[in-house]
């Protein structure tokens, strides 16, 4: 009996814990997608920004055809929005008008690597090599400088983090995740992004997201609403004089 007893015992324990584990993972899934990639690097790229003045950014990674930009450029234009658009280098060739359609409404352009691929399998010559090739590919059709950088997948490691801002890159993430890319209505997206927004959030869309365009009038008339201002990534981040905390919020020395 008392046998019977410790093997219950031993069965319904190794039960909670595989609940447990399955609830962590379906809690992992279900919240921002930049939560969930850190890969146990120290080395931290920026999530978002410590600030008090409301700014925030809008993002778009650009890898998959142009079908949605024109009509998301021309949202833009009419909110006199500005935001960041991280580019692959092979849409960047694919596509140079684009980059130079993007360029000439006042956005910034990132590099987004040069393949998309996971950058964290790179070694430090092959990262550099990466970023280097794809940071021209953008200057080439911009004549200006590429000072940002959007791990692919969001996927990083130490290495990957360090070679970047060794490079003058500054690696960013994002903590407000628009899941643009899972094919959400319009209304989802402006539903899901507009509470988890905070003063220095960095909001992920793509710029081939199905409703990411017809999502837009919405979700920024809703952020103005509470007061937001959208400022590039660039004007975002503090450049110097910074740490970075656990979260991957950025934190001026001395206050924001």
């Amino acid at each position: 009996m008392r046998f019977i007893t410790i093997r219950l015992k031993a069965i319904l324990t190794a039960a909670a814990l595989g609940a447990a584990l399955v609830c962590g993972a379906m809690f992992a899934r279900a919240t921002d997608a930049g939560a969930v990639y850190w890969s146990g690097a120290r080395s931290l790229p920026v999530y978002s920004v410590e600030r008090d003045d409301k700014k925030i950014a809008l993002t778009f990674d650009c890898a998959w055809g142009v079908d949605a930009t024109d009509a998301i450029l021309a949202h833009l234009e009419e909110a006199g929005v500005r935001v960041t658009f991280f580019a692959v280098q092979f849409w960047v060739e694919r596509y140079p008008d684009y980059v130079k359609k993007i360029d000439a409404a006042g956005h910034e352009l990132g590099t987004h690597g040069a393949t998309h691929s996971y950058m964290s399998r790179l070694s430090e010559g092959e990262i550099r090599a990466e970023l280097t090739a794809s940071s021209q590919a953008i200057a080439v059709q911009t004549q200006k400088p590429v000072t940002l950088f959007r791990p692919p997948y969001g996927d990083y490691n130490d290495r990957l983090i360090d070679t970047a801002n060794d490079m003058g890159l500054l690696p960013v993430q994002w903590d407000v995740d628009s899941l643009d890319w899972k094919d959400l209505s319009a209304a989802e997206i402006v539903s899901r992004v507009v509470p988890r927004v905070r003063s220095g959030s960095i909001i992920l869309c793509h710029n081939n997201g199905l409703h990411t365009a017809e999502a837009l009038p919405a979700m920024i008339d809703a952020l103005r609403a509470k007061g937001y201002v959208f400022v590039p990534v660039g004007e975002l981040v503090y450049r110097g004089n910074y740490t970075i905390d656990g979260t991957g919020r950025q934190q001026p020395k001395g206050g924001a």
